[in-house]
């Protein structure tokens, strides 16, 4: 008898709270969903324990967590969306290094610059006996009295720069700058008159070594401005 008179109250209730949900539905347009939101929001519930410490009791409290019944979504961010340099002059701070104003032309391993065929056995190797090479440091040639072997120097709109050869015509604050092709030469420079600024004076020596070390260094920003330098 007490089952049964269970089962109906239970029965009543849930049609009480069926009908309460379609009222509040049409009054607030308030949703099944809604209302189970509502009655599953956060809470905080506490409660004491005592456990025997030798000489006395202690209590501890535990906090209920909040209850939730969706999970956050992640929040993804694009490269575009972070701020950054996006050039490679912008990343250095030039302020910090002396400058100079030069001319500067560009040149290329083939006879048109060297006066060297492929099949020389001199053929892309510089005065410093390294191979020629534009990456994120390229090879370029100084008039060494100004500029000695393994200086470096950033060239606005090239790049870095390390000093690894000379030239007959390369004399005072002229610099030449590596270039593929000549087809690059003149599409992607030409000559032009330039403030350069030089990060490091050279000793006189430039080794294999230490120019790929320079150009496989770990700093990623660098890496990425290195990838843009080869792909274009």
């Amino acid at each position: 008898m007490q089952k049964q008179t269970w089962i109906k109250k239970s029965a009543m209730f849930l049609l009480f709270l069926g009908a309460l949900v379609m009222t509040l539905s049409s009054v607030s347009n308030l949703t099944v969903t809604d209302v189970q939101a509502w009655v599953a929001k956060d809470y905080e519930a506490s409660f004491e324990t005592t456990t025997n410490s030798g000489s006395g009791y202690s209590r501890i409290g535990l906090e209920k967590k909040s209850l939730k019944t969706k999970k956050q979504q992640k929040r993804y961010i694009s490269s575009e969306q972070i701020e950054g340099p996006k050039t490679l002059k912008e990343y250095i701070n030039l302020e910090q290094y002396p400058s100079a104003t030069v001319t500067a032309t560009g040149y290329t391993a083939g006879v048109e610059s060297t006066g060297k065929t492929p099949e020389h056995p001199q053929y892309g190797i510089t005065y410093s006996g390294v191979p020629v090479k534009r990456d994120l440091y390229s090879t370029i040639a100084a008039d060494l009295d100004v500029y000695p072997i393994g200086t470096i120097m950033f060239i606005p709109d090239y790049g870095y720069g390390v000093v690894a050869d000379k030239g007959g015509a390369i004399n005072g604050n002229k610099i030449d700058l590596y270039y593929e092709t000549v087809e690059d030469v003149y599409s992607k420079w030409g000559k032009k008159e330039v403030d350069v600024y030089v990060i490091k004076r050279g000793n006189g020596k430039l080794t294999r070594e230490t120019l790929n070390q320079l150009n496989n260094n770990d700093n990623e920003a660098l890496q990425v401005f290195r990838n843009q330098i080869n792909e274009n």
